[in-house]
């Protein structure tokens, strides 16, 4: 048994008898989280739920809706989202219990085609042909922010430039609160080409569309970060579940969905930054 999973067996152990000595039926966990993990968060949610007895009850959308559902006074527990900058708003609102925030995983961009792929798109190069319909996520959402990162990178390479840029910006036909949605509008065939993250192509959609690589060096790595609301009237039951999502069991049904181990240097500096606040 691992380290982790020892300690989720201690924590289980001591909500149940915490919830003993005050006869109170385990309550219901609520979690706000980037719908780019609604695959990977729902088999962690029943894992959970078989290990410590407590339900999960997830609500899934852009990273930027939830951070303003949770400064409008919604209630959540945990607060997972698909980049800092989000995060990073709600812990210096005072919202969050900064020193529980951590780095959990991290993805990269790539682009989604409809399976029978009417524009021939084979590469980055063809988003700027004439008539692609692309479809990207808005600005404030941490997909449609890390698309633009991308492009502006390509507008700064010689190999393609501003006008690349200039060309792709003018082929987006739609931009999308959630990534979710972005794939949904691909696996109907309602536009060329999307940009989402690798994870969105989960084995239910792999035969409606396919995915082609972003290079490297063009490439985005995401950043996802987990923490406790400072308002959780769960806190215990709320670090419970983020020791299950880190733990070796969570991490594989992370990878399984395509997230990637989170980079040693990302999770360092969030550990580090965590410390100094807590002492703060």
């Amino acid at each position: 048994m691992t380290e982790k999973k020892i300690l989720i067996a201690v924590l289980a152990a001591l909500i149940s008898i915490t919830s003993a000595g005050i006869a109170q039926e385990p309550e219901e966990l609520t979690v706000f989280t980037a719908a780019s993990l609604t695959g990977a968060f729902g088999e962690i949610g029943q894992m959970y739920e078989n290990e410590i007895g407590i339900s999960v009850s997830f609500n899934f959308d852009g990273s930027q809706a939830l951070r303003t559902q949770i400064e409008n006074g919604a209630y959540a527990d945990v607060f997972a989202s698909a980049n800092n900058k989000q995060m990073n708003a709600l812990k210096d609102s005072g919202l969050m219990n900064n020193s529980s925030v951590i780095m959990f995983t991290n993805n990269k961009l790539s682009l989604i085609v409809p399976k029978d792929n009417p524009a021939g798109i084979s590469n980055l190069s063809d988003l700027a042909n004439p008539g692609v319909k692309i479809v990207i996520g808005t600005k404030d959402v941490p997909v449609g922010d890390y698309t633009l990162q991308i492009i502006d990178k390509l507008a700064n390479d010689s190999a393609y430039g501003p006008e690349y840029k200039e060309k792709f910006l003018d082929n987006i036909v739609s931009r999308e609160t959630n990534v979710n949605y972005v794939v949904t509008k691909i696996a109907l065939g309602e536009a060329d080409v999307g940009i989402a993250y690798v994870s969105d192509v989960t084995e239910d959609l792999a035969s409606k569309v396919d995915k082609i690589e972003i290079p490297d060096e063009y490439n985005v790595i995401a950043e996802y970060p987990i923490g406790i609301l400072a308002n959780s009237k769960y806190p215990v039951e709320s670090e419970t579940f983020i020791e299950l999502v880190t733990s070796d069991e969570g991490k594989a049904i992370l990878e399984k969905y395509g997230f990637m181990p989170v980079n040693a240097t990302n999770a360092a500096t969030a550990s580090t930054s965590s410390l100094v606040e807590a002492a703060a």
